[in-house]
């Protein structure tokens, strides 16, 4: 079998508009904003291969100006070696920021490409597949308790059986009360049968709460079956994240700002978390986030991948997902467009509640360009031959 490089001609972006899910930030984004971005690699063999970065669409345009000349005519079929090429030539132009959740993006496209190329999924390339289907948590907005019942009742409706409540008035109107009432409802919502996790978004604009608040909310969590709570203190609190986590009756997560392999060692060789959530989408790529997991797995954390933003940083996350042998959850963001509405075949549930991992070649979806023509203002930079 002839061993012939695939070289990169171009890569070019699409940001993603016009829908843009709210995030419960203290500055909420409107649906105008740009968070998102899609990628497409392009190869002199006629193989395009498709990434997600979770950044500002013109920020990613930007970066792949930067990165063009290392880039441009490398091979396509050797991503980790490629993306760390990108990483270790540019940290001195921002290691961690724009340039590595561009870098992210390439990564995700260079695996999708290596899939084609061989004709196998992205899972098998990664080591083997561990499983075929895997749960989805449905991620939503908290909001006050009559309105959060019926927002899980709708999505327990839709089929889902996890669910991670997060942002919007938890913790920000030193309300203990409601605090409990918005989970109470929640739970009440999900059904005692099904999984819940609490986000508090701590991560968001001049965070008001501190240790001891977290402290005694991780207390009434645990009445109410809670699975994890995320994000509870600022991000980069790590001495009360790792007091938190001796303390809780709840499992403590957390991970999802943090960039780069090397950004989580001391959060996991302290014992900062429970649970670590990196998000394929701008920690390095599918190439960081297999390090990550498996780093993880070794201090004995658990592993849940953070890519919910499009479906195909959720089709990342699933290849992820099959990889390795101890996941059992996936971010699936709730009632998104760019999660729902840009691919030929939507993602669907199983009558359990679960995802199935794709298995064909790559990451196993298929954006579509007349969906996409809605959300991006020119989606041809995406399929181009």
């Amino acid at each position: 079998m002839e061993n012939k490089p695939v070289r990169i001609t171009s890569i070019e972006a699409a940001p993603l508009v016009g829908d843009t899910p709210k995030g419960g930030w203290d500055a909420e984004i409107k649906p105008e904003d740009s968070i998102h971005a899609l990628i497409a690699v392009y190869t002199d063999a006629g193989i395009t291969g498709h990434g997600s970065v979770y950044t500002d669409g013109r920020l990613v345009q930007a970066g792949l100006r930067v990165l063009e000349p290392l880039f441009r005519d490398e091979n396509a079929l050797e991503p980790q070696r490629v993306s760390e090429k990108l990483h270790q030539n540019t940290f001195w132009m921002g290691r961690g920021g724009t340039l590595t959740h561009v870098i992210s993006g390439i990564d995700i496209a260079l695996w999708d490409i290596l899939g084609k190329a061989t004709g196998l999924p992205v899972g098998q390339l990664l080591g083997g597949r561990y499983r075929t289907r895997v749960q989805p948590y449905c991620s939503l907005l908290m909001a006050h308790p009559a309105e959060m019942h019926d927002e899980v009742a709708r999505y327990r409706a839709r089929g889902f059986r996890a669910f991670k409540i997060g942002w919007g008035p938890f913790g920000r109107r030193d309300d203990a009360k409601l605090d409990e009432a918005i989970v109470r409802a929640a739970r009440q919502a999900a059904g005692e049968e099904n999984r819940l996790f609490v986000d508090a978004g701590a991560s968001d604009a001049h965070w008001p709460q501190g240790l001891k608040w977290a402290m005694r909310t991780a207390e009434m969590l645990k009445a109410y079956d809670v699975g994890w709570f995320e994000e509870p203190l600022r991000p980069d609190a790590i001495d009360d994240f790792c007091h938190l986590r001796r303390v809780s009756p709840v499992p403590i997560a957390g991970g999802e700002v943090l960039t780069r392999r090397q950004s989580f060692l001391p959060w996991l060789s302290r014992g900062a978390f429970d649970i670590v959530q990196p998000d394929v989408t701008k920690v390095g790529g599918i190439s960081e986030q297999r390090r990550i997991a498996w780093m993880a797995d070794d201090f004995g954390v658990r592993y849940v991948g953070h890519g919910w933003n499009t479906a195909v940083g959720l089709a990342a996350d699933l290849q992820l997902a099959t990889a390795l042998p101890n996941v059992d959850l996936v971010e699936f963001i709730g009632g998104s467009a760019y999660l729902d509405g840009i691919t030929e075949a939507p993602f669907v549930l199983d009558a359990e509640g679960y995802l199935a991992i794709p298995d064909a070649p790559g990451l196993g979806v298929r954006l579509d360009r007349a969906k996409l023509a809605r959300y991006t203002p020119d989606p041809s930079v995406l399929f181009r031959a």
